[in-house]
């Protein structure tokens, strides 16, 4: 789970810089926050090389509205909320299914080594099982998934960042999670 960022004094300079059109400013928020803005990417379309288009996309597309950042909500929010957008247009665009690999944002901690073998077994079985479950589910239900679960994100943040009103998150959540239920319960 990602803890909220408070910014810096010099972020918000680095901010107020770049609003002003100073590329040298921007570059040092893109080198602050690109990874993240990345890693999201990866998650929600699942392809590195789609992953790294979006991310651009999103940069791209910050760079462009920095003038009307108000700073309601921390930058990474506001640079989380765009490369959501990005990846719904460069996924309408690109109309590929494919889920996230679920190795990249699930940790599932298990005592490895010789003493405890079969707890490591089952634990990799699960992650398999998991992975699969996410895999399947329709795109805009995994999307969900990976902003609330994986990103703790509100109701509110994944409906405005979706386009879709609060009570549709949360049915889509809820569905989403019942069908993971399903197909794990029908894997074991």
């Amino acid at each position: 789970m990602e803890m909220p960022r408070v910014e810096s004094d010099k972020e918000r300079e680095l901010i107020a810089r770049a609003q002003a059109g100073d590329r040298t400013a921007f570059g040092a928020l893109v080198r602050e926050h690109g990874n993240e803005v990345y890693t999201l990417a990866r998650r929600l379309v699942g392809d590195p090389h789609l992953a790294a288009d979006v991310a651009q996309e999103a940069l791209i597309r910050a760079w462009r509205a920095l003038p009307n950042f108000r700073g309601d909500a921390a930058l990474s929010t506001w640079l989380h909320r765009i490369t959501v957008n990005a990846a719904w247009t460069q996924r309408r665009r690109a109309r590929r299914h494919s889920g996230p690999p679920l190795d990249d944002f699930i940790d599932v901690a298990a005592p490895m080594g010789p003493d405890h073998p079969e707890v490591a077994g089952e634990m990799l079985e699960l992650r398999g099982r998991l992975r699969h479950a996410l895999d399947s589910l329709p795109e805009a239900q995994r999307q969900v998934v990976v902003l609330k679960d994986v990103y703790d994100w509100s109701h509110a943040e994944i409906a405005e960042a979706m386009g879709i009103s609060v009570s549709a998150a949360k049915v889509r959540l809820h569905r989403a999670r019942a069908r993971l239920a399903r197909q794990l319960e029908q894997s074991a």
